[in-house]
């Protein structure tokens, strides 16, 4: 019990921290977008974006005198990335490619809350109270309004909706297993191995459907760096230090904010207009996850 409360951050930090979450964790569907855009294949992205990521970390392992971690914590980190990355991503672009649109993607993935609450209630003793799923079932309202001008229409084969929710079970559980394990490696460690495994597996699907090639414009490459230092080196960083500190609940919850944040994203850097539902989606999505926070802050004080 020491040792938990000696990792969590203090008001201010997991404010500050909580917050660089939200933006950066929300920017990964603006990388996306840019890839798009410029006629990237997704599966190349996301190869080249953990090559590079991988590369960038390994030189610091290697400039800071870093220790290998060991055996079992190659088994148990490599299981977290390949749940939390590997498989939550492509399931995610390959449910998009099938035919979901990417409203209804991200009206699927805004469960993944309610999913860890029952799994960490379970597992790691996170009960979640009444106010609690009351705040939860808030957020996933507000995601709804805000990405609900973008629902269906598609005509997606059935089976194609399996892929998001696939995805969002692939992140649970692999937030819960992270929480669960109680692993000592520190974040370098951490990201480093994380990074080398999503890598292998995202050039290994890359090298079979014959799209492994270096992005070929400048373009392209801008939308792979933007996603290396602004979604890995920012979101994901952020989202392991979170978890570490606060728990899965807590930081399952806050990606609640993530639809109404990138519709901020997208109105600054593509010109999308944010309408009024959107606005109103993004002040009930908070009003959720300020009933799961107040609610946690008094079970906390509780004796």
């Amino acid at each position: 019990m020491a040792a938990q409360r000696a990792g969590r951050l203090g008001t201010a930090a997991i404010t500050v921290a909580s917050i660089g979450l939200i933006v950066t964790w929300s920017s990964g569907f603006v990388g996306a977008e840019l890839a798009a855009r410029a006629g990237g294949e997704p599966i190349t992205v996301l190869a080249w974006r953990f090559v590079v990521l991988a590369g960038i970390l390994l030189a610091a392992m290697l400039a800071l005198r870093r220790r290998w971690p060991g055996r079992a914590s190659w088994l148990r980190q490599g299981t977290v990335a390949v749940l939390n990355q590997a498989a939550y991503l492509l399931l995610i672009f390959e449910g998009v490619r099938a035919g979901v649109d990417g409203g209804t993607a991200a009206l699927i993935a805004a469960l993944q809350p309610m999913l860890v609450a029952t799994i960490a209630g379970r597992f790691l003793g996170e009960r979640a109270n009444g106010w609690m799923w009351l705040g939860m079932a808030v957020g996933l309202g507000g995601v709804a309004l805000v990405v609900s001008g973008a629902l269906g229409g598609t005509g997606a084969p059935l089976w194609a909706y399996a892929l998001p929710l696939a995805a969002v079970m692939c992140l649970g559980t692999g937030t819960v297993l992270q929480r669960r394990w109680h692993m000592h490696d520190d974040l370098l460690q951490t990201l480093t191995l994380h990074s080398i495994v999503a890598g292998a597996a995202f050039m290994a699907v890359a090298l079979l459907r014959g799209h492994a090639a270096p992005p070929a414009s400048g373009e392209l490459w801008f939308a792979v760096l933007w996603l290396v230092v602004l979604s890995s080196l920012g979101g994901y960083v952020l989202y392991v230090t979170v978890t570490r500190s606060h728990g899965a609940t807590f930081v399952s919850t806050m990606l609640y904010l993530t639809p109404p944040t990138t519709m901020l994203w997208v109105w600054l850097i593509f010109g999308v207009p944010i309408t009024p539902l959107g606005i109103a989606g993004l002040v009930v999505a908070a009003a959720g996850v300020a009933i799961v926070l107040t609610a946690q802050r008094r079970g906390r004080a509780r004796p």
